[in-house]
This record gives structure tokens, sequence and C-alpha cells, in this order.
């Protein structure tokens, strides 16, 4: 009888596991799996190194395509972030040509980008970036990381709301999993020309290629020459996704220091708050007490 019910339970339980699957599949992608990140959390700070390269990454790889307009070259070395000096900050901007201007005669001119400048976009305007990538212009990286997201469902969303115990990483999961997803596509499904297969994208056709494939960006080497990480997809997506999470919000390790500043204020000011109420209500409390007597004399 026992091993009838165990045999039961397991089929009952295949045969729920695989209508899940199915319903997954055909109401949307698989979930990306989620990540160790180290700036998540409460006390969560940016992995320097990690954030140089994802620079890299964006550097020599995404920026391309991908504008990232409301980073400024100053902030590379702001602290919180990749740490770089100000000499190199000012000798990576001058590798860059802004639009400024107008001169003495109204003429738009093209100069050396300083530290105070914004990230020149690839592209003059949207109008030419979606031209030049199949009539969609590609996103731009400064909030990505924030604007990307998914939903996990009951009663993972609770826990993700929670303030000390919430899960805000779903942006980079998804540009990790993302760039990690591109594979053949199942047998019988159909790829137009001009996408590509995706398992994380909604709807599986995604417009951008495989951007990027083992080895191509060439990391700092060690002592014995070796990379200090896999220059891997996998690598690659956890660095670029880490600097993206950064590029969207810059001062993250700032205001998670405040915040907690002002929550560890707030208990101090509660607990003191209730010792003077204790304090005030008890004096109230024996002045009535002291009353009583007088009260039954006067009845």
């Amino acid at each position: 009888m026992t091993v009838t019910r165990v045999l039961a339970a397991s089929l009952i339980a295949a045969l729920l596991g695989t209508s899940a699957a199915s319903a997954q599949e055909e109401h949307g992608p698989p979930q990306p799996p989620r990540e160790k990140w180290s700036f998540a959390g409460v006390f969560g700070k940016f992995d320097q190194a990690q954030l140089q390269r994802g620079f890299q990454v964006y550097k020599e790889v995404c920026s391309s395509c991908h504008s990232m307009k409301l980073v400024a070259f100053r902030n590379l070395a702001e602290p919180g972030g990749p740490d770089y000096s100000a000499g190199q900050v000012k000798a990576l901007a001058a590798t860059y040509q802004v639009k400024d201007g107008p001169n003495d005669a109204g003429e738009m001119f093209d100069r050396p980008a300083r530290a105070a400048d914004t990230f020149p976009p690839p592209f003059p305007n949207d109008q030419a970036a979606a031209a030049a990538n199949g009539g969609k212009a590609p996103p731009d990286f400064s909030v990505l990381a924030k604007a990307r997201t998914f939903e996990r469902g009951f009663p993972w969303f609770v826990f993700d709301a929670l303030p000390f115990l919430g899960y805000s990483e779903q942006g980079v999961d998804y540009i990790h999993a993302l760039l990690n997803g591109y594979e053949d596509p199942p047998e019988g499904k159909e790829v137009p020309a001009g996408t590509y297969y995706n398992k994380y994208y909604p709807g599986h056709l995604i417009a951008m290629p495989k951007p990027i494939s083992d080895g191509q960006v060439t990391y700092a080497k060690n002592d014995q020459g070796e990379p200090v990480v896999p220059e891997t997809v996998d690598q690659y997506a956890k660095d670029v996704a880490a600097f993206m999470a950064w590029a969207a919000e810059p001062h993250l390790e700032a205001r998670k220091a405040l915040g907690f500043r002002v929550i560890l204020f707030l208990i101090l000011l509660s607990a003191l708050l209730y010792y003077v109420k204790k304090r005030v209500w008890a004096d109230v409390g024996g002045e009535v007490h002291g009353l009583q007597p007088e009260l039954h004399k006067t009845h």
C-alpha cells in the first residue's frame, strides 16, 4: 500500500512538473537564474575590479551600438565606482570626440572630451541608430539594469518587496541570462531572417545578434600570465551586468550607508520616546492613584 502511494505521488509530481514547464513555455520564457552579486543586500558593495572589467567589456564590445548618455567620465573616479584615478579618467575622456559650440563664427565643432562630459553616443540620433540596427535603436545603457526585470511569481514577489530581506537584482540577473541565452532553436521552431533565438528573451526571438564570445575580450593577467578571471561569455556577462548596475545607480553605496544610519537613528529615537513616555505616564499614574482615597472619602 505504501509503495503504491509513493508511486502515485511520484507520477502526480512528474505530471505537475511537466504541465508547469509547458505552461511556463507557453506563457513566457524561463526565469533567469538568480546570481550572487557583491552589491546585493543592505550591506552590499560593488566589486571595483569587476566594474573595471565590465567597463572594458562595454567599451570594447557594447559601446559600438549602445549609448550611455547619463554617465559622465568623472563618475568613473567617484567613490563607490570603478575607482579610476583622475588622471586615468582625463586620459580616457581625451580619446573621445564630442560636439561643442557654437564658436565665434556660429558653427559647431568637435573637440576632445573632458572629464565633465557624458559618454558620447555611437550614433548622432535615434533615427540613425535605428537605421543601422534593423529598424530599432539599441537601448541606452544608463538605466537598463533598472528598466529590465521579471516577475518571480507568488510567493517570491512578497519576499522581494521586504525592506531588509528583499531582492532587487532581477535586472542584472536578466541581463546576465540574456547574454548567455543564445542557442540553436528547438526543432521545428522557425527563426525569421534578422532575428536570433534566445531562450530568456520574451518570445525567444531577438533582433540583437550574439554580442560576445569566449575569448573576445582580453582581461588583465596575473604573475603567471593567466587571466585573473575566466575569459568566457558567462564571466563577461556578469562583469558587464555589474557595470550596468553601477551605471544605473552610481551612488548605491552612499545611499545604503545613509539608509542604514537613518534606520539606526529611528531605532534609537523610538527607544528614547518609549522611555520618556513610560516616565511621564508613570508620574501621572502616581498622581491619579493618590487621588483615589480622596475620591472615596467624598463619596
